[in-house]
């Protein structure tokens, strides 16, 4: 500056935050049921530092029956959209997914659901 050629060096630092998505309740256990009846619950996803919009999806697990047939007994709802939204304070809107279970055969499972946002994080 003022005919003075000096160096200057800037020296940033920050933060990376990846996305991640949290449940409350962490876990589910739904109450054995008489075949054919539905049983339901719902959980609270809690997205955080989700910088842009992007949709929940779900896997849903395939059982296998003694006989060998496959059957899907899990259902989920989200009646308020799939969509992680970013607030104008800065945070994500927490979602509700309602979970249903029913099946016209005896069926016990301890498993995984999976949601996955649209990076597959």
């Amino acid at each position: 500056l003022n005919d003075n050629p000096s160096h200057y060096k800037i020296t940033l630092s920050g933060t990376v935050k990846s996305p991640k998505i949290n449940f409350d309740p962490p876990f589910l256990m739904l109450m054995p049921v008489p075949l054919n009846v539905k049983t339901e619950t719902a959980i609270n996803i809690i997205p955080q530092d989700y910088l842009r919009q992007s949709q929940i999806q779900v896997e849903l697990p395939e059982l296998e029956l003694e006989d060998g047939d496959r059957i899907y007994p899990f259902s989920v709802q989200f009646r308020e959209g799939q969509d992680i939204v970013l607030s104008s304070d800065g945070t994500n809107k927490e979602l509700i997914c309602h979970i249903s279970f029913r099946s016209s055969r005896p069926v016990s499972f301890l498993g995984n659901i999976f949601f996955i946002d649209e990076e597959e994080n």
